[in-house]
């Protein structure tokens, strides 16, 4: 009784607990969310990853099935009838030798049987034994395959999702030093140094900023759903990505020398096993000429009378053991076909793996190509980031001390905005692109 009384103290606080786990499980990640918190979280929760080990539980019951067909096989069963008019042979008369109809069992019959059968050979037993590891192997790799695909998506979506926050940030940078600006180009109208123009321009300038950062913001929010539908996150609860702006200009190096190996690329080692079941599966219409051959042995207790009520009265017991051989003599040619059916989807597998090392060395030289030419732009862009930076910062002075015209300095502005942006656009774009080469050369991990 006391443990009783502890126990149901406990429980509470141990569900207490466990809630709190997982409470503080989902707080950590909604305070701060890396892209490899964001990778785990999706490779944990994400329906096509659940369904894809389910599918490997689904292939190794399936294999346990068809092997269970080589242990012995139990059965029992039971009958019960009545004749309500029995069956009549025709007996010849011991004496006269006439031929006479006689009426022959029992009006009731009941049986009970058990029977027992082992499969000593079968090609379909044969067959499963052979394939049962390329199975298991063959759903391990769709799993593989499908994690790779959510580690892809899930990271273009987070970048996507960054490059739009980083957008935001740079607007908002924007718009403080246009509203500076438009302070100064009042100031000076006010002081009747500039005429109303200037802080006309600067107003414009300041609304268009705003407009932009406020279509930004609207995007932020679309962009978080795509990317907790990618990971399988709560739509409704909280997510909020952090990232190091110098980590992600760290993670583009890549080494542009190697060499695409299509064997490396999951999508290969799946046609191999493919290939392995379908040369398994020639062998096993090749042998379509072999026996089937089983043992058996049943028991069964028969109980007859006449009258129903003394049924169960007597018994009489028989059993038996035997060997049971099916032998396919002629099938109408149905093995030859078959068999050259098994050989095409063979032959036709083979050209399937022509065809994906072909599109694997095009898709990795389109990778890499558009890696090299994101990346030459993107150090471009960084070099044009720090001229407009340069140019706005002087032009900007010399606005101040009259040199220059309002115009100048907006344009210096627009020059220095779009060259922040597209530093941001480009690293995107680089970042993408090496995904794609990762990709290409089999080469994603998780």
């Amino acid at each position: 009784m006391k443990k009783t009384l502890l126990y149901l103290l406990f429980l509470p606080g141990l569900f207490g607990a466990m809630d709190g786990l997982a409470q503080k499980t989902t707080d950590s990640l909604a305070k701060q969310a890396y892209l490899t918190d964001c990778i785990q979280y999706a490779l944990a929760h994400r329906p096509l990853v659940r369904q894809s080990i389910i599918d490997q539980e689904i292939a190794e019951r399936t294999v346990q099935s068809a092997l269970a067909a080589w242990y012995p096989q139990l059965g029992a069963g039971y009958n019960l009838q009545h004749y309500l008019k029995q069956p009549v042979t025709i007996f010849p008369d011991p004496t006269t030798g006439e031929p006479v109809p006689r009426v022959i069992g029992a009006r009731n019959t009941s049986t009970a049987s058990l029977s027992l059968t082992q499969s000593v050979f079968s090609r379909d037993l044969l067959l499963a034994s052979r394939t049962a590891d390329t199975y298991r192997v063959q759903a391990s790799q769709t799993t593989v395959r499908n994690k790779i695909d959510v580690v892809v998506n899930v990271s273009k979506a987070f970048y996507d999702l960054v490059l739009t926050q980083r957008q935001v940030d740079i607007l908002t940078e924007d718009i403080t030093r246009l509203q500076r600006s438009l302070q100064d180009a009042t100031n000076q109208y006010q002081s009747g140094i500039v005429d109303k123009t200037d802080p006309q321009r600067a107003k414009i300038a300041l609304n268009n900023s705003r407009a932009q950062q406020k279509q930004y913001r609207d995007l932020i929010g679309a962009k978080y759903q795509t990317l907790k539908q990618l990971m399988g996150y709560p739509p409704n609860d909280i997510l909020h990505v952090t990232y190091d702006t110098l980590q992600l200009v760290n993670e583009i190096a890549l080494d542009t020398n190697q060499r695409v190996n299509p064997r490396n690329r999951i999508e290969y080692q799946l046609l191999l096993s493919q290939g392995r079941l379908l040369e398994a599966n020639v062998r096993y219409n090749r042998w379509a000429y072999l026996p089937t051959v089983s043992a058996f042995g049943n028991y069964n207790l028969l109980y007859q009378n006449n009258a129903f009520g003394q049924l169960f009265a007597q018994t009489f017991p028989n059993s038996l053991i035997g060997l049971s051989v099916a032998l396919p003599i002629f099938q109408g040619g149905r093995r030859i076909q078959q068999t050259k059916i098994a050989e095409l989807q063979v032959q036709r597998l083979t050209w399937d793996e022509a065809e994906l090392t072909s599109a694997v060395d095009a898709e990795y030289a389109q990778a890499l190509a558009n890696y090299k030419g994101n990346l030459a732009a993107y150090q471009a862009l960084n070099e044009n980031l720090a001229l407009a930076e340069d140019v706005y910062r002087i032009i900007n002075l010399q606005y101040r001390n009259g040199i220059k015209t309002y115009l100048d300095v907006t344009i210096a502005e627009a020059d220095l905005r779009t060259a922040r942006i597209n530093v941001f656009n480009a690293l995107y774009q680089v970042l993408i692109s090496k995904l794609d080469v990762q990709q290409a050369l089999g080469e994603i991990t998780f």
